[in-house]
């Protein structure tokens, strides 16, 4: 078996140096533009009801009030062509979600053209909405009532799931934290012979990265829609600063890419 696995290494290496010449050679993209950071919810795709945006702020007020948790939840028209994961942390950046030095916002981002979603996380909070905790809330409070067509029902058991673990006391977050962890190395979250083209796919990934400037940072996982996992309960690097618009501006809080993507 390890001679086998030898025999592939000519052919890794020959196929890694033609994608290193080839994404070396191309331009670098654009970076993305963002819509106007209007409240702890800015709906830039309009598809939210007046009235679920409005009960949706109040409860992301409360929350920063009583916690210093900065939660946002941003709909996109467009990607731009990016993968979520990238829109969300340059994202999460340019608006400086989260007070500065604690680096502890989140931001639940929906793009319905892509038919994509995602919950970004600070640098701060990432040992609560871990990914294997955001991929939980994602599968079973949010995509099934997306695939069902209610965007905005998902939107809001997606936020108040996250607006409840945020709230909790920090022992209970970590057993939160270990549960999803551990259901999600029993579904069989773990490397095997796949890893070898999973590493190659990681490999160009950040060579394409670096040609968007986006040193220093990682991407949490993209996971698909599945069946949900469990019963009810109710990533060092620049800050950006966030602009005031509505009354509301991030803090100067900074992201690492850490989270959790999916897909109805």
């Amino acid at each position: 078996m390890t001679a086998l696995r030898r025999s592939y290494l000519p052919a890794i290496t020959l196929l890694l140096a033609m994608l290193w010449a080839l994404f070396t050679a191309l331009p670098a993209a654009a970076e993305p533009t963002f819509p106007k950071l209007t409240g702890r919810v800015t709906d830039a795709a309009g598809v939210l009801p007046a009235e679920t945006a409005a009960a949706l702020e109040a409860k992301l007020k409360a929350l920063e009030d009583t916690t210093g948790t900065q939660l946002v939840v941003a709909t996109v028209p467009d990607l731009q062509g990016y993968e979520i994961d990238e829109y969300g942390y340059q994202l999460g950046r340019a608006w400086g979600i989260g007070q500065k030095g604690t680096n502890n916002g989140a931001i639940l981002l929906i793009a319905p053209t892509q038919r994509k979603l995602r919950i970004e996380v600070g640098y701060g909070l990432e040992g609560v909405l871990t990914d294997a905790v955001s991929s939980r809330i994602i599968r079973q409070a949010i995509v099934p009532r997306f695939k069902a067509g209610d965007i905005a029902g998902g939107v809001a058991a997606g936020a108040d799931d996250l607006i409840a673990l945020l709230q909790l006391p920090p022992e209970e977050q970590a057993a939160f934290a270990a549960q999803a962890k551990a259901a999600s190395a029993d579904a069989g979250d773990s490397p095997g012979w796949g890893a070898l083209v999973w590493l190659i796919i990681i490999i160009v990934w950040i060579i394409i990265a670096s040609r968007r400037g986006s040193r220093g940072r990682r991407s949490g996982p993209v996971i698909l829609w599945g069946p949900g996992i469990g019963g009810n309960w109710s990533g060092g690097g620049s800050s950006g600063g966030g602009g005031g618009f509505g009354g509301f501006s991030g803090g100067g809080g900074s992201f690492g890419g850490g989270g959790a993507s999916g897909d109805w």
